[in-house]
């Protein structure tokens, strides 16, 4: 008997109907995943999601009333049972992107995207994972490089204290966009391992995914980006 998967409920929020409408039809077109409301702004996001408890929310920049970045703080501050967000954007070297990852997001797509690529991202995105390629890690790490330090530097870095040296390393490559697979092959240890430092570097320091230790990681000065020449 084959066991049947857990249908991820979703939430769209977009300004434009077409768009909203769009990703909901081929969100709706997939048999494990069901799109349990749309919202035009941000603040309507924030009420549907409250009172539908999605799984993953699609969630634009962009909106009136509320806009994304402001809405996904409000719903990923809500713990680990708050839903999941994936930011979409037009461009993908949209200012906001940062914002949007240091408020909680779990990576971010572009408009353009082909279908296939959106349900995949919408299932890591559901398991728990992030989507953040390594072109958007460099994208990041040039944001980082240009901004001054963050006032609560020294807080982060007592966090980082309660890793393991292993757990430390793994954080750094983590931070360099490098996939599980990837770390696994550069410290010779199994893809197994490596998943079991990123859960346990991650519950230590309160994050809810890759994409928010990239973050700390930087803010931190654990990992210090080359500035552009």
């Amino acid at each position: 008997m084959t066991d049947t998967p857990q249908t991820v409920r979703i939430v769209v929020a977009d300004d434009h109907d077409i768009v909203r409408t769009s990703f909901a039809g081929l969100l709706n077109s997939q048999p494990d995943f069901t799109v349990i409301g749309t919202a035009h702004d941000g603040a309507e996001a924030v009420r549907a999601c409250h009172e539908l408890q999605p799984d993953v929310v699609l969630m634009d920049v962009r909106m009136p009333v509320m806009d994304g970045i402001e809405a996904t703080r409000q719903l990923t501050g809500t713990g680990a049972r708050g839903p999941r967000v994936l930011i979409l954007t037009t461009f993908d070297l949209d200012e906001y992107v940062y914002d949007a990852l240091r408020a909680g997001a779990s990576g971010f797509l572009l408009k353009d995207v082909t279908a296939e690529h959106l349900f995949d991202a919408v299932r890591v995105i559901a398991a728990g994972g992030a989507l953040l390629a390594p072109t958007v890690t460099r994208r990041l790490i040039s944001e980082f490089a240009l901004r001054p330090a963050q006032s609560d530097s020294l807080s982060l870095t007592d966090a980082l204290a309660e890793l393991t040296p292993r757990e430390t390393e793994v954080l750094r490559l983590v931070a360099e966009g490098l996939s599980n697979a990837e770390i696994a092959s550069r410290l010779v240890v199994t893809e197994e391992t490596v998943k079991t430092h990123v859960s346990r570097l991650l519950g230590k320091l309160g994050l809810r995914d890759r994409t928010q230790a990239v973050v700390l990681a930087y803010e931190s000065g654990l990992v210090v980006p080359r500035k552009p020449t």
